[in-house]
């Protein structure tokens, strides 16, 4: 089953995060400032030369932000906003930022405009909800926060479309009520500032990835309130930055080294072919991931992904701690973990050579077969860059089978792009298979070809279930557009 899904109409990039909560942003308790700082905004370009160049700048900047996921409808004017996003606390749509200045932005000023982006503070709404995650904005440079000012005002055409009410119940209606959240988790600390002892790359991976990205939105757990538990590693809760999260029906992976579950199998180079493709050799993007891909990093230049390769390849736990507990690892240990793999090894062979010869008395191997093999083969391999390997997936064998659960009930397809532009697509199956089976088959990929992962349970499918909205019936017809 490919890692992948169609995109639903009701869900971006961002509002991923919004589904869990509607106070969702980036912020934590200060912590101690373990960057130098050697200049501010040393990551952002030099200003540009002329006012096209700024233009140009500034639509980049706004692909790399993936403003245009959350504030587009579907069928929609770009940036004309009314996307709706549904939150356990009522719906929210996301605001018209054209320039137009009866309906839109136009009567901003830049220090509106950066007063936006940085405080979470609108000139005509008066405090935004961190669906919008002005968190992770507040760290743009000047250059780079002037620039995107530029696009909207001069590169973005005016759309005169009025502001849909959000239909929020109370308490959740007064925006008032934002002072103080801002006044817990918001951050201060102005433009973000380069860590002297990283390198220049590292830098820009940083600023991109805690910045514009905002990658923590999906992948860092979120606090009781909807506050991201840590911005950065540095934070006092570094060791969850980043760490994976389950929102809206999906599990955002971890993205440190985790063995079995992050990027410690992934080079740099396959962290930047995943972001300008959508997929691997092995793995597929699915989840909110599609959109990231299709909208945003699949349009980033080669040195900023290879900055985020670096950077988050750099992050806790990936290969400079890999390297350090293999060298201080015993022969004894060294031998049990050859004979673990060798047992894997022969498991792997064992399961393929089952399902050739038919021989199907394990629970769910039937199921497999009968759906599943076609594409993810007997050997659980795939096809590179075509069908995601089952075998070692880390999406597979995660904690949290949410995600593998989503993708059998609605389906999955990968990002078009231009390095792949076919959007390969896995059909849904939750027409089709019960809980039962869904729950056998799951548990089937996760315990064979040397995954070593929980059973799944007939009782999480229905919950998901309950809680998919988007039926079969939607998934075509968006498989069509």
């Amino acid at each position: 089953m490919k890692t992948s899904f169609p995109r639903p109409h009701a869900l971006s990039a961002c509002a991923a995060t919004v589904s869990l909560a509607l106070l969702f942003a980036v912020g934590n308790a200060p912590a101690q400032a373990v960057r130098e700082a050697a200049a501010a905004d040393a990551v952002a370009a030099s200003p540009p030369a002329s006012q096209d160049a700024r233009l140009h700048r500034g639509a980049y900047l706004a692909r790399a932000g993936d403003c245009a996921a959350c504030h587009t409808a579907a069928g929609g004017k770009p940036f004309a906003g009314g996307l709706p996003m549904s939150t356990p606390f009522g719906t929210i749509y996301s605001t018209n930022i054209t320039p137009d200045k009866a309906s839109g932005i136009g009567t901003y000023s830049f220090e509106d405009f950066e007063r936006a982006l940085r405080e979470g503070k609108s000139k005509r709404n008066g405090h935004l909800y961190p669906a919008m995650p002005y968190p992770s904005f507040r760290i743009l440079s000047q250059d780079d926060m002037q620039a995107l000012y530029a696009y909207f005002m001069h590169g973005v055409a005016p759309v005169n479309q009025a502001n849909h009410a959000n239909a929020l119940p109370f308490p959740f209606n007064m925006r008032a009520l934002m002072i103080g959240w801002n006044l817990l988790y918001l951050k201060h600390d102005g433009p973000y500032w380069n860590d002297a002892t990283r390198s220049v790359e590292w830098n820009r991976g940083a600023y991109l990835v805690q910045g514009l990205e905002h990658c923590g939105a999906c992948h860092t757990p979120h606090g009781i309130t909807g506050e991201e538990e840590a911005l950065n590693e540095y934070d006092a809760a570094g060791d969850r930055y980043l760490a994976g999260a389950t929102l809206a029906g999906w599990n955002a992976p971890t993205l440190t080294g985790a063995l079995d579950t992050g990027l410690a199998g992934w080079s740099k180079e396959d962290i930047v072919l995943f972001l300008k493709s959508g997929r691997t050799a092995h793995t597929a993007a699915f989840g909110a991931m599609t959109e990231v891909v299709g909208d945003s990093t699949q349009y980033l230049s080669d040195a900023d992904l290879k900055a985020i390769a670096e950077y988050l390849k750099a992050l806790p736990g990936n290969s400079a701690s890999r390297g350090a507990a293999a060298a201080t690892q015993t022969d004894a240990e060294a031998q049990t973990t050859q004979g673990t793999v060798a047992a894997a090894r022969g498991t792997e062979e064992a399961t393929a050579l089952a399902l050739r010869n038919g021989d199907l008395q394990v629970r769910g191997a039937h199921v497999y077969l009968d759906n599943c093999n076609a594409c993810h083969r007997s050997d659980g391999a795939g096809a590179p860059h075509t069908f995601p390997s089952l075998a070692g997936n880390p999406v597979v064998t995660s904690d949290d089978p949410t995600s593998l659960i989503h993708i059998v009930l609605s389906g999955s397809r990968m990002p078009s792009t231009s390095t792949s532009p076919t959007p390969l697509a896995m059909p849904d199956f939750g027409w089709r298979l019960d809980d039962q089976q869904i729950a056998d088959v799951l548990t089937f990929i996760r315990s064979s070809w040397g995954n070593q992962a929980a059973a799944v349970e007939a009782a999480s499918i229905a919950q998901l279930r309950r809680t998919t909205t988007a039926g079969p019936s939607q998934l075509r017809t968006q498989q069509a557009d």
